[in-house]
This record gives structure tokens, sequence and C-alpha cells, in this order.
């Protein structure tokens, strides 16, 4: 559970930071300055106590001086341990108001003790708001003088400037400090804070692509395999009485489509890796395996490299076979062709992958423009929007993550086209 910061506001409405004798319990160099301002503040005691027992040693006043002097130590040290660990509350108040009035007592005894005042106005500055810490800075220096002037022969102006002097310039310059600490910590809950949110943000658009990624691994593998099924199941329901002979190479074509489906899917679980690339040779053999699988009676895919193969980097080698496998299943489905061919090639600086068909043919229309069936990007031959579903977005996109570009030329009754380069050094 997270630990709530108390913060105060001072009558001047400005915003406080948290209590530094907290922050001193947490910070080794607030301990450390801690430490030293009650070293100075029990040293300035001793020597204005010793000084008061050389001058004075038969003073009336000396055994309220010593006692005094004894009470002040211990409130100040008492000060220091209520306040560790948090604001100082009531007590703590309390207790720094009893070492003010001693001191005031005793310097009202012995002028002598008057500097004693130093570490007293850090301690009402870390301790008050700074209204209240102001005006009793105010009237520790006011003492200040006082004692300074009783103590001095005549009126000496430099014992008068330079309590001021040095009182305003501690005063504002720990104000200072503390108000830029204000400000570096509300700098640093921002960056905190839109830490979080931009965590957060990368969060939510890390799950938006990874639910694009696996539509699209769910439209090349699964979707692509049953529409395959669907089509070789319905061939054989209409040819199962007058040719059965057939009618059963349909079923078993799909008994096959199916076992690849099969382990496709259960690749898909284990890692998301293509089956073809899975089962080793790298991305060329994985087309070439491709192109005989699809190839049928209807239908002769070729495979074909070109220039010096590399070792593509997997994602590359991945997103190339699927998208082969995506165009080769709409020219089975859509183009009537009786020729596709898969050309690999290895160029300087990019992989290229084209898919060529003999089919039909189409309108190609700019991904940016949408047909009256609002998919974007192909038209039939006739002119009307052709029956299209994801293959298209899923292989631009596929493309786009990579760095590279697809593009398309078809033209009706001359086939088509499809080619999808990769710039090897963006992959």
């Amino acid at each position: 559970m997270q630990k709530k910061t108390q913060l105060t506001r001072d009558p001047a409405g400005e915003s406080m930071s948290p209590a530094p004798p907290a922050a001193a319990d947490r910070d080794p160099d607030a301990r450390w300055l801690v430490t030293v301002m009650n070293t100075a503040f029990l040293a300035l005691l001793a020597g204005s106590l010793l000084r008061y027992l050389l001058k004075h040693p038969d003073s009336p006043r000396l055994p309220w001086v010593v006692g005094l002097s004894i009470a002040l130590a211990g409130l100040q040290l008492a000060g220091h341990w209520l306040g560790r660990g948090q604001r100082p509350g009531r007590h703590g108040l309390v207790v720094l108001g009893s070492v003010v009035v001693c001191w005031v007592v005793i310097v009202l005894l012995a002028p002598s003790f008057a500097w004693c005042a130093v570490p007293l106005i850090y301690t009402g500055l870390r301790s008050l708001p700074t209204r209240a810490a102001v005006t009793l800075v105010a009237v520790l220096c006011a003492l200040v003088m006082i004692a300074e002037w009783r103590l001095a022969d005549g009126v000496d102006p430099h014992l008068l400037l330079l309590p001021p002097a040095v009182a305003v310039l501690a005063t504002s310059v720990f104000i200072y400090m503390r108000r830029q600490a204000d400000r570096l910590r509300a700098t640093v809950d921002d960056l905190i804070r839109t830490r979080r949110e931009l965590a957060a943000t990368e969060r939510r658009e890390g799950t938006l692509a990874e639910r694009e990624r696996l539509a699209m691994e769910i439209h090349d593998t699964l979707a692509q395999s049953l529409s395959s099924q669907q089509m070789l199941l319905q061939a054989a329901d209409r040819t199962w009485d007058s040719d059965a002979a057939a009618a059963r190479g349909h079923v078993r074509t799909a008994e096959s489509i199916a076992e690849r489906s099969l382990a496709e899917a259960r690749r898909f679980v284990h890692d998301l890796a293509p089956a073809g690339l899975a089962e080793g040779g790298g991305l060329a053999e994985a087309l070439r395996t491709l192109a005989g699988r699809e190839s049928t009676d209807s239908l002769q895919v070729r495979f074909h490299r070109d220039g010096t193969p590399v070792e593509l980097p997997d994602r590359v080698q991945s997103a190339l076979l699927r998208i082969a496998q995506g165009a080769l299943a709409n020219v089975r489905e859509h183009s009537g062709a009786a020729n596709a061919a898969l050309t690999l090639s290895h160029l300087d600086d990019q992989v290229v992958l084209d898919v060529a068909d003999d089919g039909r043919g189409f309108v190609v229309v700019p991904p940016g423009v949408r047909g009256a069936s609002g998919t974007p990007g192909v038209r039939g031959a006739s002119g009307t929007p052709g029956v299209r579903g994801h293959g298209l977005p899923a292989m631009r996109a596929r493309v786009r993550q990579l760095g590279g570009t697809l593009t398309i030329e078809s033209t009706p009754g001359e086939g088509a086209v499809l080619s999808a380069a990769i710039p090897l050094g963006d992959a």
C-alpha cells in the first residue's frame, strides 16, 4: 500500500514540502546537516557558558545561567529526537517554544549567549511555516542586536548592521532552497506520473498491436485453410454421384489441408512461428514447399530464387511466408488462374517477394480509396468492387511494420503481380 505524503500550506498559500525532519531521516546529507547544527548550538552554548564563568565567577546569576544552559542543551536534543520520522507536531512545537523562551531568558541574564540564535534560526526555519519562521527570525535578530548593544562600549554601527544582514541572508537562502526543493519534488512527481501514463499507453498500444498480429496470423493460417477445405468439400459434394473417385480425391485433399492446419494451430499456440519455417531449411525451402503444396491439376505454382541468398531475420521470413500464403489463397479462390509463380529476390539492400498469376486480373484501386463494398485496394474485372477479406490489409500491415512497401500491378484479363519489398537495413 502506497504511503501518503503529508503536505502543509503556509498562511501565504505557499505549498510546503513534506516535513524536513522526515527527509532528514531518509537523506544522509540532511542527517549530517542536522547533526552539524546541533553540534554548533551545543558548542556556542558551551563557549558562552565558559565565557560567563571566566568573566563573572562570583555573579549571583551564575546558578540560573548554568541551569538554563543545561536546560537549553537538553531541550535542543529532545526537540531533535521528537521530530525524527515526522513533521514536528504539537510536542515538537512546544519544545521549540521552550528552547526560544529559555534562550530569551538566558540572553537577558547574560548577553554573551546571543549568538546561540544562529542554530535556532535554522531550527525555526526548518520546523515552522514561512511566515511564522520569518517572524521568529525577526524576534531573535532583535534580541541579538539588544544583547550586542549591551555588551558594546558605545554605539557600534557594525554590531547594529551585522545581525540583520546575517538573518536576512540566512532566511532568504533557506526559503529559496526550500522552494527550489518543492519545485524539484513537483517536477519529479510529474515525471513519475508521466512515466506511469506512458507505460500504460505503451501497454495499451502493445495490446492492440498484438491483437492485430494475432488477427493476421489467424487469417493467414486457419481462416485460409478452412476456406480451402470448404471449397474442396463443396466440390466433392457436387461430384459425389457422378465421379466418386474425384470426390474422394477432393476429400483426401481437404484431409491433408486439415492436417496441415492442425500443425499450424499447434505451432500457433506454441510460439506463433510458421510451421514451414519451423521445419527447417529457411524461407526459400518453405516457399518451395508451399508452391508444391498449392499446386493442383487446375493451378500450377512454381518457385524461383534470384540473387545471392543471405540470412534473413526471423520476423522477415515469417512475414514473407505469410504474405505468400495469403496471396496464393487469393489466387486460388478469386483469380481463376492456371499458373502462378513465387519469386524470391535477394538484392543488395532489400529482399523482394513477387507473386504473379495469369488469372482474370482486376482494377487496382489506391489503398486509401474504398469501393462500394468498403474494401480498399482492388476491384473486380468488371470494375465493381471485388469480394475480399482481410488479406491485402493484413499484408500491407506486415510489410509496413518492417519498413517495406507492398505494390500490386494488375489489368483485367492479364493477371496480377503482388510485390513485397523489405529493406534489410530496417529489418
